[in-house]
């Protein structure tokens, strides 16, 4: 998971939603780091870092973002630049890390689901998700990458216990929307005619 939709998330206190449709979840140190440094600047964020302090280990791991081969490789790939000129530019450094990570996962046979919002994060994840899917494709024994961001997770829980109706699932998106504008028009998105709302 990727910091933009953590903090939104958990500055809401909907971890349970998140956990409800996505299972336990795992983020790079950077990324945790960015929730609760965010928690700490800005008010708006306060409950995240309260919300945090309460999950689990088994809901919430927390990978060391130590260099292996493996991650360096990963890292050089996503950014273009290798791990120890990458890991001191902090813009950004969380999508890569959650991708890294991903990868690494992936390339190791397991298949991760990677919860990220930003435009250039998606793309990244999208490009490694393909070239894992070549690898397949010529036989390499390779896990996958599959992208899902917040709206995904909103249109999963929609008619269950967190969002059992339309007004709950348009007074969330304003909420979450208030914390992030990145998040489209609630019109823009297919959430308020989903077939559970039948």
């Amino acid at each position: 998971m990727d910091a933009g939709p953590g903090i939104n998330f958990l500055s809401l206190n909907k971890e349970r939603l998140l956990f409800s449709v996505l299972g336990a979840l795992s983020v790079p140190e950077i990324v945790r780091d960015e929730i609760l440094r965010k928690a700490r600047q800005d008010q708006r964020f306060a409950a995240a870092e309260r919300v945090w302090k309460r999950l689990p280990p088994r809901l919430m791991e927390v990978l060391p973002d130590d260099v292996t081969d493996e991650l360096a490789a990963a890292v050089q790939r996503i950014s273009g630049i290798p791990f120890d000129q990458r890991i001191r530019t902090s813009k950004d450094l969380g999508e890569t890390m959650v991708i890294a990570h991903a990868v690494v996962a992936a390339e190791a046979g397991e298949h991760a689901i990677v919860l990220i919002d930003d435009g250039g994060g998606c793309r990244a994840a999208a490009f490694e998700a393909q070239r894992l899917q070549r690898l397949r494709n010529a036989s390499h024994s390779v896990g996958s990458i599959r992208l899902v961001s917040s709206i995904t997770v909103l249109e999963r829980a929609a008619g269950g216990e967190h969002l059992p109706d339309r007004d709950a699932m348009r007074t969330l998106y304003s909420r979450l929307r208030n914390l992030d504008d990145g998040l489209p028009p609630l019109s823009d998105t297919k959430l308020m005619s989903l077939p559970c709302w039948q």
